[in-house]
């Protein structure tokens, strides 16, 4: 009995340590780094799916399959399935429940804060920075089948914007500003010239002046019952811009939660003033700017510069009825300003992340094909659909796109000249254009910024009492609303204190494998005191 009692616990010491060998070396998924394969691969089938966006533009879709077209008769034996998104946030949903299957697209459109929560995952999004320097399969590479750019010929700033942390994971594929969409004749109407560069104060003084009526509730600027002078249709945008215009607090870049501070409290004091009369409004709360704007409803109304073929009285893609319209001139200027001689606005526009394959030669082929939508004929081809910009200064300086430029008002549809306005806006001052840090929590922060200025108009047409106890439950209900309190604690701890890179590198955990070498050697010494144990209570048997 004795003797079979040792051999089942050597036996289940042995078992339990092979288990822990195994916990120790598989239990935690690991990212696989990426190696650049020797050649591409064109004798094998490959199958990669592209997740896009598009809102009901049908030029947009004409481009991509223009570009999945002629990426496939370069490449034969790769299909590309696109699947087109109607807005990024249900791209951005998507992603995060296929991450638990691996069932990720190859290539998707996105932006940087959404690829700070997918690098949570193992095993994700394919850090670009090996392929994009091979002097092979790399941006404008020797084996590269077609006219891609290089690394040079990309614009530095919107390069920039992809790097998270010191890798860069994603391409930049368009990019947009905000724009400040102006009905210049009801601004002279109220006595009023038009700066180069507008200040915030000058929004809010012609916006209350526009709110007078007469007795009947007509409003004297445009003889209608209808008024918002200034819509702002992305409120994130609207705070995110001011703070950094006064250089306010807003987050670290390891993700360190700022944005509740005295500054953002004066802003919503001066938010919820005008709120209070009306005369400004969110997209949010009111609809969209530019059918306000067209309708002569609208003074001020800020928008992307994506958005410009929305705007104005000829607007190619407008979503009111023509017999709403009202004939107006239309100018687009830089969004207001606290400092016009050093002005500040937001940069953004979709980037295009490829996610890791175990198979090689599929995230190949993905990284060539985000190359090709780099190239001159894909971003002119985009670009000229809405009022982007593209991306690379190969295209920007291309003969075809000045081409484009020196057409503007042509006509009302390709080359409509608020669409090319809003173009050469970015174009001027991309060095005056900004973006948020980047953090597994950045987009979440994003949205908690817009709805502080949401919530302050909806208590000041609710006639609630802007004091500061209003502002503390404003502050604690965004903050509970958008788990700001956790992001905060997670970068506080992961933070630390003030330690030496020798007492960071000493807390550092140990690899899996040095784990289990050390829970295994124990084992074994337990094993082997088994076994002598039963070795001497045998020999004692046979004496």
């Amino acid at each position: 009995m004795k003797k079979r009692m040792i051999k089942r616990t050597a036996a289940m010491v042995l078992l339990i340590c092979l288990l822990l060998t195994l916990t120790g070396c598989h239990g935690k998924q690991k990212s696989i780094a990426f190696t650049v394969p020797d050649h591409f691969d064109d004798g094998t089938p490959i199958e990669i799916v592209f997740w896009a966006k598009n809102d009901t533009n049908r030029n947009q879709v004409a481009v991509y399959q223009q570009a999945i077209d002629g990426f496939q008769a370069l490449y034969p034996n790769v299909t590309v399935n696109m699947r087109l998104y109607t807005d990024y946030g249900r791209i951005y949903n998507d992603v995060i429940t296929n991450i638990s299957t691996n069932t990720t697209p190859n290539v998707c459109i996105t932006y940087p804060d959404h690829i700070a929560t997918y690098l949570t995952g193992a095993n994700t999004v394919t850090p670009l920075d090996d392929l994009m320097a091979d002097p092979r399969f790399g941006l404008g590479g020797s084996e590269v089948r077609f006219d891609a750019p290089t690394k040079e010929e990309i614009v530095p700033e919107f390069l920039n914007e992809c790097r998270i942390g010191e890798r860069i994971y994603a391409m930049p594929y368009m990019r947009s500003t905000e724009a400040l969409y102006i009905n210049e004749d009801y601004v002279k109407k109220l006595g009023y010239e038009i700066p180069e560069i507008v200040t915030w104060d000058f929004i809010w003084e012609v916006s209350e002046k526009a709110m007078e009526q007469d007795e009947n509730g007509v409003f004297s600027v445009n003889g209608q019952k209808v008024m918002i002078p200034f819509i702002y249709k992305s409120t994130d945008n609207m705070m995110i811009s001011m703070l950094k215009q006064l250089d306010g607090p807003y987050s670290t870049d390891e993700g360190e939660i700022l944005i509740f501070n005295d500054t953002t409290k004066e802003l919503l004091q001066e938010v919820y003033l005008h709120g209070k009369s009306r005369a400004f409004s969110t997209f949010a709360i009111s609809s969209y700017p530019g059918n306000f704007l067209n309708a002569g409803q609208c003074i001020f109304a800020i928008d992307s510069t994506a958005g410009a073929t929305w705007m104005g009285s000829n607007a190619p893609m407008l979503d009111i009825h023509e017999e709403q319209v009202v004939q107006f001139h239309t100018k687009v200027i830089p969004i207001p300003q606290y400092d016009p001689e050093h002005p500040k606005m937001i940069s953004q526009g979709p980037s295009i992340c490829v996610f890791g394959k175990e198979n090689t030669q599929e995230v190949l082929a993905s990284w060539l094909f985000v190359q090709y939508l780099l190239t001159n004929e894909i971003q002119l081809g985009y670009a000229e659909t809405e009022g982007y910009l593209p991306v690379t200064l190969k295209a920007q300086n291309s003969p075809e796109y000045q081409d484009y430029l020196s057409r503007k008002g042509e006509d009302n549809r390709q080359h409509y000249d608020i669409k090319i306005e809003a173009s050469e806006l970015l174009m001027k001052h991309t060095a005056d254009t900004f973006v948020t840090p980047v953090f597994n929590g950045s987009a979440s922060l994003r949205s908690a910024a817009g709805q502080l200025i949401e919530n302050t108009v909806k208590g000041a047409r609710r006639k609630q009492e802007m004091n500061d106890a209003f502002i503390d439950k404003l502050y604690a209900e965004v903050s509970s609303l958008y788990r700001l309190d956790q992001i905060g604690k997670a970068a506080s701890n992961a933070e630390g204190t003030n330690e030496t890179e020798q007492e960071k590198e000493e807390k550092k955990p140990l690899p899996d494998e040095s784990v289990a070498l050390l829970i295994i050697i124990p084992c074994v010494w337990l094993l082997i005191g088994a076994y002598k144990l039963w070795e001497k209570k045998k020999n004692r048997a046979k004496n």
